[in-house]
């Protein structure tokens, strides 16, 4: 493609999107595409002659979009939101029209300074201390596999310079929330402690990590001979948006000497707001953090934060330094690709700058404080709707909610929810998750894509309500 044709169909690529986000609300939120229909559509052998951008463009309109589900629908209540503000996709288009390459500051220096900026700008716009530095990675799943790595190799003296896990030293453990997410089990069995060496530990009635069950777990593996490695506290777990209260396990991971990492994935972005931050308080204490701006800030996927109070345990587990690589500007400036596990990066910072800028600080905490005032307002209605029980603390902007008629209890109920929900599901009306809440289905109803306004969220009760009582 010539930069010209690049030229013209890039700008049919622009206002295809544009009418795309514009005409949105009239698409059903979720498709109804059959299992292996694209597919089945789709050529099984690759076009030997080059074809005509054109019939491209045509099959994304014809083909593609009718086997996307619309994550940017203002009736998306699942999940927690991806946003794609479109700043912030320009920024992304600009940073893969560029196609700079972050092997080293000399390969790029902008992709390595504009990180800096932009991650200091995070820091700032949430409240941390200047004694933390960060970095981009593409998802938190990323942010807490490196987190764990370096909690292993801090606690086995950076035994991977020497054994590695062949060195026959004490089995380590970690602890996390039984509400902690997927991405900890699978972190835990990447980095190679073991699936017998994750503790789940009990939570309270608002679903929060309880300190008491953690340091009795603490205790009780020492006695066993084992070598308690990381606990991974949660700022808004995904099931409830629950909060593990850092403090109480700040002080106990600092007496304890492990390493304390915070999943702050989607609540790390609600702390652009002061009146928030009440949720990650001790969190001055932990050892690392990840914030995940494409979720409920408006980032482009993917972009995620992790920010580390001591660098120097990711340069000694994640450096890489073949000759071709060096270059004498090393000494003075940051290599990222010692800061994670990849050795190419994308520049991923420019689409979190386009965002900031063209929002601004208080643009963004505007927006957020619009989806927790609706947030607020669904859980009233429910709260004074017969049949009807909000079933977690309400923090941020997920309600958890089940309808209960009477006599309707155990296995039936879990059948009458998961009924109903899939009835809104497949209505294209509005999008809401169903999750396990203290053994019985319930349904998350997470507000917070960019489009969705008052008027939304009250189409999506009046959709669940018809589902669930008609």
């Amino acid at each position: 493609m010539t930069p010209e044709e690049f030229r013209r169909f890039g700008h049919r690529v622009v206002d295809w999107i544009a009418d795309y986000r514009a005409t949105i609300e009239a698409r059903p939120v979720l498709t109804q595409v059959e299992p292996g229909a694209l597919r089945a559509a789709l050529p099984a052998e690759p076009p030997l002659e080059p074809e005509p951008f054109e019939d491209v463009l045509r099959d994304v309109e014809r083909q593609i979009l009718p086997a996307l589900a619309h994550w940017q629908h203002p009736r998306f209540f699942g999940y927690f939101p991806s946003n794609g503000e479109l700043s912030s996709v320009l920024g992304d288009y600009l940073s893969t029209g560029l196609g700079a390459l972050g092997l080293n500051w000399q390969a790029a220096p902008a992709l390595t300074e504009l990180e800096e900026v932009v991650t200091d700008w995070m820091r700032r716009m949430v409240g941390l201390s200047p004694g933390w530095q960060g970095v981009i990675h593409d998802t938190a799943s990323t942010c807490t596999l490196v987190a764990l790595l370096c909690a292993r190799e801090r606690t086995s003296g950076f035994g991977l310079a020497r054994g590695g896990l062949q060195g026959g030293g004490p089995r380590l453990v970690v602890y996390c929330s039984e509400h902690a997410h997927s991405s900890v089990d699978k972190a835990v069995l990447l980095a190679g402690f073991g699936r017998e060496h994750l503790r789940k530990i009990p939570v309270d009635e608002r679903h929060a990590l309880r300190p008491h069950a953690l340091e009795a777990a603490i205790r009780e593996d020492r006695a066993r001979g084992l070598a308690p490695c990381a606990v991974v506290a949660t700022t808004g777990t995904t099931t409830t948006t629950a909060l593990d209260p850092l403090e109480p396990l700040a002080a106990l991971a600092r007496r304890e000497e492990l390493w304390l990492h915070v999943d702050g994935a989607m609540a790390g972005s609600a702390m652009i707001l002061p009146e928030c931050r009440w949720m990650w308080h001790g969190v001055e204490g932990a050892d690392s953090l990840v914030i995940n701006p494409h979720k409920w800030l408006g980032a482009a996927f993917d972009c995620s934060l992790y920010f580390v109070r001591d660098p120097e345990h990711l340069v000694r587990v994640m450096s890489t330094n073949p000759s071709y690589l060096r270059t004498a500007m090393d000494e003075r400036v940051k290599n990222f690709r010692d800061w994670g596990i990849p050795l190419g990066r994308r520049f991923r910072a420019l689409k979190l700058w386009c965002l900031i800028r063209e929002q601004g600080v208080t643009g963004l905490q505007r927006r957020l404080r619009r989806d927790l005032e609706n947030a607020r307002w669904l859980e009233g209605e429910v709260r004074r709707t017969a049949g009807w029980r909000v079933l977690a603390p309400v923090t941020l902007q997920t309600v958890c909610v089940r309808h209960e008629p009477p006599g309707m209890s155990g296995e039936d109920l879990d059948r009458h929810t998961q009924d109903w929900c899939t009835a809104v599901n497949r209505s294209g009306t509005a999008w809401l998750t169903p999750a396990m809440l203290d053994g019985r289905w319930m349904v998350r109803v997470s507000i917070g894509a960019l489009a969705t306004e008052r008027a939304h969220v009250e189409q999506g009760w009046g959709a669940m309500r018809r589902a669930a009582e008609g």
